[in-house]
């Protein structure tokens, strides 16, 4: 049988590139590291790493065994979860968020869900969905808000614990100029019509989605602000800074700026839920997940 805990060495030494390092994040000696990478080997039959002057590399039966570590890790830490959630005095839910769908779409649900269960200790965490996915599936939260642009879901087939993607709305990205831009009466208009505007960003996912279209469209992007909140992009729009792309479910109505479809095919931000996949499903993720998938999506600001 492989000892979990020679596993556990294995993913630290393909995390860190060295037994020396790997020894040293684990509070352990280097021997102690080759000791245990040893005995895996001779448990599989098979060598797992290879030591060079340049680092260790492992072998194919080395990474699978890593990629077993690290779903038999996360499946650990969700039975750990689970058990803090059976024993607390209170039964509890844990959500995590973007920031705009925590803004704008999880209040009302929340809301309704406290109402249905004010016995539920709740708590939310504001996490991108890059970082929420390994929150679900290793049980730090038990649901997740979130999204993707061009792509599949962020879920991956096959990985252990398995995450189910509950889709919830199609979020269009929409051009928001300066009021008395020369283009603001224009119902709809291409990206590439604004190739010589400076761009405001508002999310570093957009700026890459704009780098990407600017290419194919054989022009050079000129970014005049960078933020990480779509909010203060508009507001730097309305200041005359520059012309910025906002999701639909984030657009915030103001006198001083003009907001313009995209002629298709439309960029488009696809919302909605990661939940882990379990045989016993959390009663209250559940009950948090309908009143998501039942309210109506919010109204933004017309063109």
């Amino acid at each position: 049988m492989i000892d979990v805990q020679r596993l556990r060495v294995l993913r630290a030494v393909a995390e860190h590139g060295s037994f020396n390092r790997a020894a040293g994040a684990l509070l352990l000696t280097p021997s102690a590291v080759s000791q245990h990478i040893a005995a895996l080997e001779r448990t599989l039959g098979h060598p797992v790493a290879v030591r060079s002057t340049r680092g260790v590399t492992l072998t194919e039966p080395g990474r699978l065994l890593v990629e077993a570590a690290e779903a038999i890790s996360a499946e650990l830490d969700q039975v750990r979860h689970e058990i803090d959630r059976l024993t607390a005095p209170r039964p509890r839910l844990t959500v995590a968020t973007f920031t705009s769908g925590g803004r704008h779409l999880l209040p009302a649900a929340l809301a309704r869900f406290v109402a249905a269960h004010p016995e539920v200790e709740l708590t939310v965490l504001e996490s991108e969905p890059e970082a929420a996915a390994p929150m679900v599936r290793g049980g730090a939260a038990d649901l997740a808000l979130a999204y993707h642009f061009d792509g599949p879901p962020p879920v991956r087939p096959g990985e252990r614990p398995a995450l189910d993607w509950v889709p919830l709305m199609e979020d269009p990205l929409r051009l928001v100029v300066p009021r008395g831009h020369r283009l603001a009466d224009r119902p709809s208009l291409s990206p590439a019509e604004l190739s010589a505007e400076r761009w405001v960003i508002g999310c570093l996912k957009t700026e890459a989605y704009l780098r990407r279209y600017a290419e194919l469209a054989g022009f050079e992007l000129r970014v005049g602000a960078s933020t990480t909140d779509y909010f203060f992009a508009q507001t730097l729009v309305a200041a005359g800074v520059g012309v910025s792309l906002i999701p639909q479910v984030s657009l915030a109505p103001s006198p001083q700026t003009t907001v313009i479809h995209i002629n298709p095919p439309s960029p488009t931000r696809h919302i909605g839920l990661l939940l882990p996949r379990r045989r016993r499903p959390h009663p209250y993720a559940q009950a948090l997940a309908e009143a998501l998938t039942a309210g109506p999506a919010p109204r933004a600001a017309a063109p």
